[in-house]
């Protein structure tokens, strides 16, 4: 068999672009037919003791949208994309198999359920085929940080510091060229729709601060409104712990989650920004997010499983409780705070919250309420469109005081109500008979 009949595959996983892809880019060198792979694990979709879903249908439909949006991206790439509804150990051996795959491309993931996923299909493959593993999903990259992964630092400051002075960006890479026609095949490519992946159907209310759609295409769409058109760039660090609308903050979040748009991509964009526009404190202050979002990957990287334990990073022990009914309090918006009411009804109705809800939820619950901080933690995992696993943990463990804040901080929040929601146009808005 020649090296054309010869397969190079791309399993997708959080990395859902071809923009600045470097495991596509690979595989595309490397002289193989390509194709590429996904799964809607159902894993993804099964239902907690707690009464919801693992994944809810806010993230879901997201997902949904942005696979659509990559399906479409690879087949003007001559790339066909392999769809489907298992679990990777039940049907990628068999993908493996009768498409002759030699090489397998992937973004290196390190939390448990990745890592038991290619472990599984591991042992069912033959040993020859090549694993190409690439962190992609960094904006400093691992093997570029000026310390190793167990001296990472536990404050965040100097994390950033270090960072900031001592480490070189790389550059996003080029765009790539259509393979020949003759590498596309015929593939399973049906993408599901809610009700396939077991979810009742969205209604959209029309009060949500995130309005927008998944996919690569739909977050240069963001960005060049955002940055070009309305130039909310510039006044970001004014506008970022805002509670209504959409320009209050940049929302590239979702997009970043599910890997439809690199770090990289929005960094090297706010650097042409600042030659072109305008430099200031707002510029700078979302690349500072960007930075928070590697600490935590970081920190998951450096501390493996501790960030799922009750005890967190900080190996504390103290009891929490977990009784369902208070839970529910909590999750439907009937707590006796109006501001955590209406910043949770907001999240049940749209899937979004803005950071300033979520640092007072949180704290809420856990120093409040002395609930144990991971069922919060799956909650916003289940209802986020912008979940990431060690954003959603590492600030769930930070402001639990199991985490990487020092000081241990209690959000005090009728304080928080009456600076960040002063005439209560937040609370009216969602504490009112719900809107669709």
């Amino acid at each position: 068999m020649s090296k054309t009949e010869n397969t190079a595959l791309v399993w997708y996983r959080n990395d859902l672009r071809t923009v600045d892809h470097l495991g596509l880019k690979k595989a595309v060198k490397s002289g193989y037919r390509v194709v590429a792979y996904y799964t809607f694990n159902p894993k993804h979709y099964h239902t907690h003791r707690w009464g919801f879903k693992k994944t809810d249908r806010f993230r879901a439909q997201f997902l949904i949208e942005s696979v659509q949006a990559l399906q479409q991206a690879l087949k003007s790439l001559k790339i066909s994309l392999i769809i489907d509804t298992k679990t990777p150990e039940k049907v990628l051996p068999e993908w493996i198999k009768k498409y002759n795959v030699k090489e397998i491309y992937l973004q290196d993931e390190w939390t448990e359920e990745e890592k038991k996923e290619e472990e599984a299909v591991s042992a069912q493959i033959d040993s020859n085929i090549t694993w190409n593993r690439n962190y992609e999903q960094f904006l400093f990259h691992p093997s570029d940080l000026p310390f190793s992964r167990s001296q990472v630092p536990e404050i965040f400051g100097t994390f950033r510091k270090r960072c900031e002075n001592e480490v070189q960006l790389r550059p996003s890479l080029p765009s790539l060229a259509a393979l020949p026609t003759s590498n596309r095949i015929v593939v399973d490519d049906k993408v599901p729709t809610l009700a396939d992946l077991g979810l009742p159907p969205l209604e959209n209310d029309l009060r949500s601060a995130f309005p927008f759609l998944g996919g690569t295409k739909a977050a240069l769409k963001r960005l060049e409104q955002y940055f070009w058109k309305s130039k909310k760039l510039s006044f970001y660090k004014n506008t970022r712990n805002g509670l209504l609308g959409t320009d209050y903050s940049s929302k590239f979040s979702p997009w970043l989650a599910n890997g439809s748009l690199s770090p990289k991509t929005i960094y090297w964009e706010i650097k042409r920004y600042e030659n072109e526009i305008q430099k200031n404190q707002s510029t700078y202050w979302l690349i500072f997010e960007l930075i928070w979002r590697d600490y935590f990957k970081y920190i998951s990287l450096k501390h493996g499983n501790k960030i799922f334990k009750i005890g967190g990073i900080l190996e504390r022990d103290y009891p929490l409780s977990s009784e369902p009914e208070r839970f529910r309090q909590w999750a439907d918006g009937l707590t006796p705070e109006p501001f955590v009411n209406a910043n949770m009804i907001e999240l049940k109705h749209t899937g979004w919250m803005s950071n300033r809800g979520r640092q007072n939820v949180a704290s809420y619950f856990a120093k409040d309420m002395k609930m144990d901080w991971r069922i919060g933690a799956a909650y916003f995992e289940s209802l986020l469109v912008d979940y990431d696993v060690h954003s959603n943990y590492g600030n769930w463990m930070y402001v639990s005081g199991v985490g990487n804040d020092p000081r241990d901080r209690k959000f005090d929040v009728q304080w928080q109500a009456e600076r960040y929601d002063p005439n209560g146009k937040f609370q009216n808005l969602w504490l009112q008979k719900t809107l669709f």
